[in-house]
């Protein structure tokens, strides 16, 4: 276990990367503002899983909207295997489920 803020030293040589870096939701943010704050957040972290990490890398993303930034990990980290990358979406199924009630 590697603690770092420096994204590089964190990515170097690892093979399961827990990805829980998201901006924090801010009373009056809109979706679009947090989106536009977690893309520099996750291009960053994908692309120093792309030139660090190890071939098989796993990724887990943690932070919500975690299915997009799952997706923007994917974009950025193309060697990564999109069938290696997962998030956690508890939280988005049960926003779903309650909205349809």
């Amino acid at each position: 276990i590697v603690a770092t803020t420096d994204v590089v030293e964190a990515c170097k040589g690892v093979d399961i990367a827990i990805m829980i870096g998201g901006f924090p939701w801010k009373e009056g943010m809109e979706r679009k503002n947090i989106m536009s704050k977690n893309v520099s957040i996750y291009k960053a972290q994908a692309s120093a899983l792309e030139k660090h990490a190890v071939p098989d890398c796993k990724a887990l993303v943690v932070a919500n909207p975690a299915n997009t930034n799952a997706l923007i990990l994917k974009e950025f980290a193309p060697s990564v295997p999109e069938k290696d990358i997962t998030c956690l979406t508890r939280l988005d199924h049960n926003r779903a489920l309650g909205q349809r009630s």
